[in-house]
């Protein structure tokens, strides 16, 4: 008979505050997904009618719209360097916890994927 090697397992308190971190994550992961789901259908749904409505009174005259300006305006916010700064700092925001962070995106894509 083949002896097999003794596993060691570890104890359950031991990994405890992991599996905390862990289901934490994928539920705050769900519920951030599903309310930026809703709240972004809203805020689209705002900013469309907005914009409608820029468009109808621009139409008629009564107001006037300097869209090159708003572009010039708008142009430094899309900068590769704004961009990156912004992607650099989205990466260390969401890696600064680990296995949080490993729960919270799954739950994350699961809430916009149900929202």
């Amino acid at each position: 008979m083949l002896d097999s090697p003794a596993v060691n397992v570890p104890e359950l308190t031991a990994l405890w505050p992991v599996l905390e971190q862990v289901g934490f994550g994928v539920v705050a992961g769900f519920v951030a997904g599903y309310a930026l789901k809703k709240v972004g259908k809203v805020v689209a749904l705002v900013l469309g009618l907005f914009f409608i409505g820029l468009q109808l009174m621009a139409w008629y005259g009564f107001v006037t719209i300097e869209w090159g300006r708003l572009q010039n305006e708008v142009e430094p916010l899309l900068g590769a360097e704004s961009l990156d700064q912004g992607w650099r700092t989205l990466l260390s925001v969401v890696t600064y916890n680990l296995p949080f962070a490993a729960a919270f995106v799954p739950g994350f894509v699961l809430g916009l994927k149900r929202g």
